[in-house]
């Protein structure tokens, strides 16, 4: 692996002035994996789960221009941040859908939710042999997709058509005709689902998009559950069994809507910055089942999710009482703000301040 590309592999996205650029691997930061029986034992210190954010989903990209070009012209989503490090040769371009129905009109970056964080190591766009994995090819499964709510989800998959866009599955292909697969320049894959507010007729309009949920697959729902639910704060909002195909889907999410009935399924769709978690059914008893690809180890392709938090250091030290498996600790490296840990199937979580709450980093 080259220098640059295990540096952004671990999103060095802060400028500040312990920046260095850094080369991490599983074996230099201490872990622990072992959770306390009760985590209500555990005092919130003073850090608010309730105002915690699911801010970003991060991709590596083999070509910035066609992968902006693509969420821009088809989607309507928004460059709303840009940092460059050319002396570790690679830059993150923050995307948000922006209009003026937008979920998260406005806001500060870190204190949104859903954007779309796409990381460039510089010349892969001239290497005929980069390839991202998307992770839906064995044996790399692991990240599924992005999903993206539409008012006009008809004429929406028509205008891709025709603007030359493929598809993993059109909304024609298959038993399911409400739901579309769109796939971007670098192949991963772009879910399309119905806002269910009323349906537009003859036009689309961009602006009222939300950047729904980012898929990921998961070994045991228990362990994952209890992970995002009693360590992260998330809220479970839908639970959708599929018997018939033998799996389960279910939403995770931050969004604090008073009038929402946790699990009740009503109002997701028109929802931004959930989680999706897929547990096929028997991998947590199957021997033989190898766990799913986490992005970064190779092929890379998925890098990470991220949450943002009222209060870093008191998050931290939350988690550090917990006993979360740790992939950079705060105090580890030259970079004090940001940290990542890991959850039960080795996906990376990176945490970072809300600077809308309080201000930590200059980027």
């Amino acid at each position: 692996m080259s220098l640059n590309r295990n540096i952004s592999c671990v999103c060095l996205a802060f400028k500040s002035a312990f920046w260095r650029p850094i080369v991490t691997s599983a074996s230099r930061f201490p872990t622990s994996t072992a959770f306390p029986r009760s985590f209500g034992q555990i005092a919130n210190m003073s850090t608010d789960l309730s105002t915690y954010k699911l801010n970003h989903t991060m991709m590596r990209v083999k070509d910035p221009k066609a992968s902006i070009a693509f969420y821009q012209d088809n989607f309507g989503m928004k460059l709303i941040r840009q940092l460059d490090f050319p002396e570790a040769k690679f830059s993150l371009y923050f995307l948000a859908f922006d209009g003026e129905n937008a979920a998260n009109k406005g806001l500060e970056w870190t204190a949104r939710e859903g954007l779309i964080e796409l990381t460039h190591n510089y010349g892969t766009e001239n290497d005929p042999e980069y390839k991202v994995s998307s992770g839906n090819a064995d044996p790399y499964r692991g990240f599924g997709h992005l999903c993206f709510s539409v008012d006009n989800i008809d004429l929406v998959c028509d205008t891709l058509l025709k603007n030359g866009v493929k598809f993993q599955k059109k909304l024609t292909d298959g038993r399911q005709k409400d739901i579309a697969f769109a796939l971007d320049p670098d192949g991963y894959w772009v879910e399309l689902i119905w806002t269910r507010t009323p349906k537009t007729e003859g036009f689309t309009d961009m602006s009222g998009y939300r950047m729904n949920h980012t898929m990921i697959r998961i070994t045991d729902p228990k362990k994952s559950l209890k992970f995002y639910q009693e360590v992260l704060g998330m809220k479970l909002l839908r639970t959708a069994e599929h018997a018939g195909a033998k799996f389960t889907l279910y939403f995770l999410g931050y969004n604090n809507d008073l009038n929402f009935v946790e699990n009740s399924g009503e109002g997701v769709y028109n929802f931004e910055g959930m989680l999706e978690l897929t547990w096929n059914w028997g991998t947590e008893s199957d021997p033989d089942f190898k766990g799913y690809h986490n992005g970064n180890d190779e092929p890379q392709g998925f890098g990470h999710l991220c949450v943002s938090v009222d209060d870093l250091d008191a998050a931290c030290e939350r988690f550090e009482k917990l006993g979360v498996t740790w992939k950079k600790r705060l105090t580890d490296g030259r970079m004090k703000n940001v940290a990542f840990i890991l959850d039960d199937d080795n996906y990376w979580v990176e945490i970072i301040q809300n600077e809308a709450l309080k201000k930590n980093a200059n980027w």
